[in-house]
């Protein structure tokens, strides 16, 4: 069987965690922020976790992550 390849989009997007969970970055925060409060800038900061129902999608298209 030969290897199966990763999306490059994904693994540009997502790293998967220890414990099984996929990491990923925030959106809304590239472009047009002159409208958007400094609240909302600043909770958009950071990474957070990929919701349960798309993890398994991920997952498959990163199959050695």
């Amino acid at each position: 069987m030969p290897k199966m390849k990763t999306k490059s989009g994904a693994k540009k997007r997502f790293t998967v965690r220890a414990g099984g969970t996929v990491k990923r970055s925030q959106a809304f925060k590239r472009h047009i922020l002159t409208k958007k409060t400094t609240k909302s800038k600043r909770q958009l900061r950071g990474m957070t976790a990929v919701v349960a129902a798309d993890v398994k999608s991920v997952r498959a298209m990163m199959p050695y992550a």
